[in-house]
Protein backbone atom coordinates (compact mmCIF):
# COMPACT_ATOMS: atom_id res chain seq x y z
CA UNK A 1 0.00 0.00 0.00
CA UNK A 2 1.26 3.47 -0.84
CA UNK A 3 2.45 5.59 2.12
CA UNK A 4 0.06 8.44 1.28
CA UNK A 5 -2.91 6.07 1.25
CA UNK A 6 -1.80 4.56 4.55
CA UNK A 7 -1.49 8.05 6.05
CA UNK A 8 -4.99 8.94 4.80
CA UNK A 9 -6.46 5.79 6.38
CA UNK A 10 -4.70 6.43 9.70
CA UNK A 11 -5.83 10.08 9.71
CA UNK A 12 -9.43 9.10 8.96
CA UNK A 13 -9.48 6.45 11.68
CA UNK A 14 -7.96 8.94 14.15
CA UNK A 15 -10.60 11.55 13.34
CA UNK A 16 -13.40 9.01 13.76
CA UNK A 17 -12.04 7.85 17.13
CA UNK A 18 -11.52 11.40 18.42
CA UNK A 19 -15.04 12.49 17.45
CA UNK A 20 -16.68 9.27 18.64
CA UNK A 21 -15.26 9.54 22.13
CA UNK A 22 -15.56 13.37 22.33
CA UNK A 23 -11.82 13.83 22.88
CA UNK A 24 -10.27 17.29 22.69
CA UNK A 25 -6.66 18.39 22.63
CA UNK A 26 -7.27 21.53 24.70
CA UNK A 27 -10.70 21.44 26.32
CA UNK A 28 -12.21 24.71 27.55
CA UNK A 29 -14.38 25.26 30.58
CA UNK A 30 -18.00 24.45 29.80
CA UNK A 31 -20.84 26.89 30.43
CA UNK A 32 -22.64 25.83 33.59
CA UNK A 33 -26.42 26.19 33.63
CA UNK A 34 -28.99 25.54 36.32
CA UNK A 35 -30.37 21.99 36.07
CA UNK A 36 -33.91 23.24 35.40
CA UNK A 37 -32.85 25.38 32.41
CA UNK A 38 -30.20 23.03 30.98
CA UNK A 39 -32.79 20.88 29.24
CA UNK A 40 -34.21 23.88 27.35
CA UNK A 41 -30.93 25.49 26.24
CA UNK A 42 -28.87 25.37 23.09
CA UNK A 43 -25.37 26.76 22.63
CA UNK A 44 -24.60 29.14 19.79
CA UNK A 45 -21.37 30.72 18.57
CA UNK A 46 -20.79 33.51 16.06
CA UNK A 47 -19.65 32.29 12.65
CA UNK A 48 -15.92 32.58 12.06
CA UNK A 49 -15.48 31.65 8.41
CA UNK A 50 -16.97 34.67 6.67
CA UNK A 51 -14.81 34.09 3.58
CA UNK A 52 -15.99 30.54 2.93
CA UNK A 53 -19.60 31.35 3.81
CA UNK A 54 -19.47 34.26 1.37
CA UNK A 55 -17.86 32.06 -1.27
CA UNK A 56 -20.57 29.42 -0.86
CA UNK A 57 -23.27 32.10 -1.00
CA UNK A 58 -21.75 33.47 -4.21
CA UNK A 59 -22.02 29.99 -5.76
CA UNK A 60 -25.73 29.64 -4.92
CA UNK A 61 -27.00 31.20 -8.20
CA UNK A 62 -24.94 28.62 -10.13
CA UNK A 63 -26.07 25.62 -8.06
CA UNK A 64 -28.62 24.45 -10.61
CA UNK A 65 -26.15 24.76 -13.48
CA UNK A 66 -23.51 22.84 -11.50
CA UNK A 67 -25.98 19.99 -10.95
CA UNK A 68 -26.93 20.01 -14.65
CA UNK A 69 -23.25 19.90 -15.63
CA UNK A 70 -22.58 17.05 -13.20
CA UNK A 71 -25.41 14.96 -14.61
CA UNK A 72 -24.27 15.72 -18.17
CA UNK A 73 -20.76 14.47 -17.38
CA UNK A 74 -22.13 11.40 -15.57
CA UNK A 75 -24.23 10.52 -18.64
CA UNK A 76 -21.16 10.92 -20.84
CA UNK A 77 -19.31 8.63 -18.44
CA UNK A 78 -22.01 5.98 -18.71
CA UNK A 79 -21.89 6.12 -22.49
CA UNK A 80 -18.08 5.93 -22.58
CA UNK A 81 -18.01 2.95 -20.17
CA UNK A 82 -20.78 1.28 -22.14
CA UNK A 83 -18.95 1.85 -25.43
CA UNK A 84 -15.73 0.41 -24.04
CA UNK A 85 -17.59 -2.64 -22.73
CA UNK A 86 -19.40 -3.06 -26.05
CA UNK A 87 -16.13 -2.90 -28.01
CA UNK A 88 -14.61 -5.57 -25.76
CA UNK A 89 -17.68 -7.76 -26.18
CA UNK A 90 -17.51 -7.46 -29.96
CA UNK A 91 -13.86 -8.41 -30.13
CA UNK A 92 -14.37 -11.17 -27.52
CA UNK A 93 -11.19 -10.13 -25.72
CA UNK A 94 -10.30 -7.78 -22.91
CA UNK A 95 -8.37 -4.70 -24.05
CA UNK A 96 -7.25 -2.71 -21.05
CA UNK A 97 -6.37 0.41 -23.07
CA UNK A 98 -10.01 0.92 -24.11
CA UNK A 99 -10.89 1.63 -20.48
CA UNK A 100 -8.12 4.18 -19.81
CA UNK A 101 -10.03 7.26 -21.01
CA UNK A 102 -13.30 6.40 -19.19
CA UNK A 103 -11.35 5.68 -16.00
CA UNK A 104 -9.46 8.99 -16.22
CA UNK A 105 -12.72 10.85 -16.79
CA UNK A 106 -14.31 9.01 -13.86
CA UNK A 107 -11.51 9.98 -11.48
CA UNK A 108 -11.55 13.58 -12.69
CA UNK A 109 -15.34 13.82 -12.33
CA UNK A 110 -15.27 12.34 -8.83
CA UNK A 111 -12.62 14.71 -7.50
CA UNK A 112 -14.04 17.75 -9.30
CA UNK A 113 -17.48 17.07 -7.81
CA UNK A 114 -15.98 16.66 -4.33
CA UNK A 115 -14.11 19.99 -4.63
CA UNK A 116 -17.18 21.83 -5.94
CA UNK A 117 -19.28 20.30 -3.15
CA UNK A 118 -16.79 21.51 -0.54
CA UNK A 119 -16.86 25.02 -2.03
CA UNK A 120 -20.64 25.17 -2.42
CA UNK A 121 -21.63 23.69 0.94
CA UNK A 122 -19.44 24.71 3.85
CA UNK A 123 -19.74 23.05 7.28
CA UNK A 124 -21.48 26.17 8.58
CA UNK A 125 -24.24 25.54 6.05
CA UNK A 126 -25.52 22.64 8.16
CA UNK A 127 -25.01 24.31 11.56
CA UNK A 128 -26.24 27.84 10.77
CA UNK A 129 -29.18 29.09 12.84
CA UNK A 130 -31.10 32.29 13.49
CA UNK A 131 -31.88 33.36 17.01
CA UNK A 132 -34.95 35.40 17.90
CA UNK A 133 -33.89 38.77 19.28
CA UNK A 134 -30.24 38.53 18.21
CA UNK A 135 -28.68 40.07 15.11
CA UNK A 136 -25.80 38.38 13.26
CA UNK A 137 -24.96 34.93 12.00
CA UNK A 138 -24.70 32.07 14.47
CA UNK A 139 -23.94 28.37 14.35
CA UNK A 140 -24.73 25.62 16.83
CA UNK A 141 -21.75 24.64 18.96
CA UNK A 142 -20.82 22.84 22.16
CA UNK A 143 -20.93 24.30 25.66
CA UNK A 144 -17.13 24.34 25.91
CA UNK A 145 -16.49 26.14 22.59
CA UNK A 146 -14.83 29.54 23.05
CA UNK A 147 -17.40 32.31 22.57
CA UNK A 148 -20.39 30.04 23.15
CA UNK A 149 -23.64 31.50 24.52
CA UNK A 150 -26.56 29.64 26.03
CA UNK A 151 -29.97 30.58 24.60
CA UNK A 152 -33.48 29.20 24.94
CA UNK A 153 -34.01 26.32 22.53
CA UNK A 154 -37.36 27.68 21.33
CA UNK A 155 -35.63 30.91 20.19
CA UNK A 156 -33.30 29.04 17.82
CA UNK A 157 -34.42 28.28 14.26
CA UNK A 158 -32.55 26.72 11.36
CA UNK A 159 -32.37 28.49 8.01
Amino acid sequence: MKPLMLFAIIALVSIIIVTSFDLQLAPNAAIMLAPDSAANALYICPTNSAFWDGFATALLPFHKFLIIGLFFVVMLLMFSWGWALYQNLLSDSFKRESFQKPWQLTKFTFWASIIVLLFAVTPNHYRRVTVDGLQGQYVLCESDTPGAKAVRADAVHNY
